[in-house]
């Protein structure tokens, strides 16, 4: 097979392995265990991030009482993920190939530290030829802590690991430049960095996962700037996997083309961190042209107009412009008390040294 990829993610919905009636589709997962090994034997590292614990454990258990959300999904992942890992297992092992679970909570990327144990942990699996199944483990996140749905964190491993693509999964064939079904729907099979969407995507989500095409086409776009090529793909297809790696073959699904910029691995982890900032700098209109521009800017205290929350040394803040809008965030280089004892002042150090800033406003240019 004619593959320019060596290292590649591959997110797994719950749609594509779940059936109708909720229990786990081992005819679909057999199939896709069946390219992923092929893959692997090819020489391609492969890290799984797949979804249906919950799915799964509410088929098995089969509950009517009333229950608590959050603790309904705690014990439907407990139960669920047993039995989900154990397929995996038992699917893999007929190929003869060894896989390991990795289950993570939003809390465990954070802090940098945790971040580069889990990607040491899954880099020795891959180097020893384990191949990485990733979920998030429901069984201990609450609502305020857990990821949008797995496409979020399918791209956070991605970026963590370095891939050089995320195949992400799904019932549908990709992102459909009208309503999928209506006359003259097609599929956008490739998207290019900066092109419009916004007419194009259908806001509902599927009926066992948390997200929809909006979450993945966000996700994907962010991705894409990071310098991966990912592809949403319809997971019932034949050979699908195969099909969107093999440069001789065409599969209709869309592609969003990864940014030819190089983006380091803290910059990464950077833009991703948003959902951990400890606190926000505000800034004046000059520190915002500034940091809006094409060369590389870091972040002044005497641009700074003053300070919300309190943080430590190397927390992760939000940046936010006079009207109120969060631009970028940052790991900052003070912690609070001395960063509003610096405000305003010239001629000091950055509060954010420029790598290790991210700006919306001119993503991850190097």
């Amino acid at each position: 097979m004619q593959s320019k990829y060596k290292r590649i993610a591959v997110k797994i919905g719950s749609n594509v392995i779940t059936r109708a009636d909720g229990t786990l589709d081992i005819t679909n997962m057999s199939a896709l265990v069946d390219q992923i090994a092929y893959l692997h034997k090819s020489g391609l590292e492969v890290v799984v991030i797949s979804s249906g614990a919950v799915a799964s454990g509410r088929s098995v258990l089969g509950l009517h009482k009333k229950m608590d959300v959050v603790d309904q999904r705690q014990l439907f992942s407990a139960v669920g993920q047993a039995k989900l890992i154990n397929i995996y297992w038992d699917l893999f092992r007929e190929h003869g190939i060894s896989v390991g679970q990795v289950l993570t909570t939003k809390e465990n990327f954070g802090s940098r530290r945790h971040y580069l144990n889990q990607r040491n942990c899954m880099c020795v699996m891959l180097d020893n030829k384990v191949i990485p199944i990733v979920n998030e483990n429901d069984t201990i996140s609450v609502s305020e802590l857990m990821f949008t749905d797995n496409d979020e964190l399918s791209g956070l491993i991605a970026t963590m690991l370095d891939v050089e693509a995320l195949l992400i999964l799904s019932n549908v064939d990709g992102i459909y430049n009208a309503a999928p079904g209506s006359p003259g729907a097609s599929v956008i099979e490739v998207i290019e960095k900066g092109q419009d969407l916004s007419s194009f995507i259908q806001g509902s989500k599927s009926s066992f996962g948390r997200g929809g095409m909006l979450t993945k086409s966000n996700i994907a776009r962010k991705i894409a700037d990071e310098g991966i090529d990912v592809y949403i793909a319809n997971g019932h297809k034949e050979n699908v996997l195969l099909g969107l790696l093999d440069e001789s073959k065409h599969v209709v699904a869309t592609c969003f083309k990864a940014a030819r910029t190089a983006v380091s691995s803290v910059k990464k982890w950077i833009a991703h961190s948003d959902g951990f900032a400890k606190g926000a700098l505000h800034i004046d209109a000059r520190a915002v042209e500034a940091l809006s521009g094409e060369g590389a800017v870091s972040l002044l205290p005497v641009g700074v107009t003053r300070i919300s929350g309190e943080f430590e040394k190397d927390d992760i803040v939000k940046i936010v412009d006079p009207e109120g809008c969060v631009l970028g965030v940052g790991r900052v280089q003070y912690d609070s008390r001395r960063a509003s004892e610096l405000c305003g002042k010239k001629n000091q150090r950055p509060l954010i040294h420029y790598d290790y800033l991210y700006w919306e406003g001119n993503p991850l240019s190097e």
